[in-house]
């Protein structure tokens, strides 16, 4: 529940943008900060949170972070200017990144490894239908409710939910065992900034990629790096002495550093669909956000139909199984570009149907797949902090993705008259070279794990 409703929050606020532009009267930066503003300040709190539930428990993080989604929520459909709206959003997104880590930390603590196939499969279900779905449902409630007021019900909507998340939370997630908690460990505070520097650095270019014109911005990106830099450097000297914010080790581990590049990839690709498409259907075909909702929703049922199966399959297919996911997105993605080659005006959102389902279908087999085998050699007292960076890398892949492929987008329909197809096309081949990048690094995992394995000493 909790999963689903932070993430949601991700995709569902892009078919509202026009009501709420016209609601609320805001620029194109209030409203960038808008949809941007949620997933920098969720991918600044990551780390540091997931670092935190490790070394105190992660039953009480969970539920003041899901509280305070609730209020930033209940806040942000009430918002009466622009200010009010992107302040609420950036506390949705902090509150959003204290919870997410829970939720993998949790699974982590809670299942024995040959067990959590099917929650991490559930969970990959939840992370690509919450994604997929959010344009299908906030096109129904601004239907239901009109664009005056619809939009507000898109975060109205999470209130009941939250409520509800943290009853069941406080009745059924275990207190951990006083001597457990390790109350002694140092949560270390300047490894925890100097991280926040870094990503910091890293958005916030890409978030403002559109409105900060020129190439000076990209001198944040060297800053960033070089704050990352020092920030590797402090976490190697800290760790000989106290348990740092993120064991450096774990990258030394092929399954984790491999799927943490596959899933910063795929992601970078994955959640970029639903940025170009919404804007090429409601802008350039002028659907209503109800009918832009519609077409993208065979991607979210393909991914709901195979996601808890590749949770199942996991255990016995291992990382093919992703490389297998990966190709079939690339082939849907493929049929994409081709139907919409042939089919345009209206109909072109019944043309992508079948291909987009097929994506669907592939990406049920990655996210929960690679959470799976990404985090199964990672020892429980890290789950948190280890599912964290995991999820901070696919924040920064879905930064840049956005960032690369809207760049894309928006320089097509500048220079070819504002042919929004062709800006569509263009930009999703853009895509599919993310996806076919995290097929190589996947590729390279299976063909490592190959060799191990048949290696004399292996065996």
């Amino acid at each position: 529940m909790a999963g689903f409703m932070t993430l949601l929050d991700i995709s569902i606020v892009n078919v509202a943008l026009p009501s709420i532009r016209a609601d609320l009267h805001l620029g194109s930066g209030e409203l960038q900060w808008v949809l941007s503003g949620y997933a920098l300040t969720f991918g600044l709190l990551l780390v540091p949170a997931g670092r935190y539930g490790d070394a105190r428990g992660r039953r009480s993080v969970f539920i003041f972070g899901v509280a305070l989604f609730t209020l930033a929520s209940a806040a942000a459909g009430l918002a009466g200017s622009a200010l009010w709206l992107v302040i609420a959003r950036l506390v949705q997104g902090a509150a959003g990144g204290i919870v997410n880590p829970q939720v993998s930390g949790l699974i982590q603590e809670l299942f024995e490894p040959a067990e959590r196939g099917k929650p991490f499969g559930l969970l990959g279900a939840t992370i690509g239908v919450s994604t997929a779905i959010g344009p299908l449902l906030g096109g129904l409630l601004i239907a239901v409710f009109g664009a005056a007021e619809g939009w507000r019900w898109i975060f109205y909507i999470n209130v009941p939910i939250g409520v509800l998340a943290i009853a069941l939370g406080a009745r059924w997630i275990p207190v951990r065992e006083r001597s457990a908690a390790r109350s002694s460990d140092s949560l270390d505070p300047v490894g925890v900034a100097l991280l926040g520097a870094g990503v910091f650095l890293l958005l916030l270019p890409l978030v403002q990629e559109r409105e900060w014109g020129g190439s000076g911005k990209w001198l944040l990106v060297v800053a960033g790096a070089a704050v990352l830099a020092g920030f590797w450097a402090w976490e190697r000297r800290f760790s000989r002495r106290a348990t740092s914010v993120i064991d450096l080790e774990l990258f030394r581990v092929r399954s984790y550093s491999l799927g943490t590049l596959v899933g910063v990839l795929y992601f970078g690709g994955f959640t970029s669909i639903f940025f170009t498409y919404t804007l090429f259907l409601q802008n350039g075909l002028h659907y209503s956000a109800l009918e832009a909702g519609l077409a993208i929703t065979p991607f979210a049922l393909g991914s709901a139909v195979t996601s808890a199966v590749g949770g199942r399959k996991v255990g016995s297919a291992g990382r093919a199984l992703v490389v297998a996911g990966l190709a079939t997105v690339a082939a849907g993605l493929v049929g994409t570009i081709v139907a919409l080659s042939v089919v345009s005006g209206a109909a072109a959102g019944w043309a992508t149907v079948f291909p987009l389902f097929i994506a669907g279908l592939g990406s049920g087999l990655v996210i929960s797949p690679n959470q799976t085998i990404t985090l199964s050699e990672v020892p429980v007292r890290r789950a948190g902090s280890a599912a964290a960076v995991l999820q901070t890398g696919q924040r920064i892949g879905t930064a840049v993705g956005i960032a690369g492929v809207g760049a894309v987008f928006f320089n097509r329909l500048a220079h070819h008259g504002g042919d929004w197809g062709l800006a569509f096309r263009t930009s999703l081949a853009v895509t599919v070279a993310f996806v076919g990048a995290a097929l190589v690094a996947a590729v390279v995992d299976v063909r490592a794990g190959s060799d191990r394995s048949s290696s004399p000493q292996r065996a």
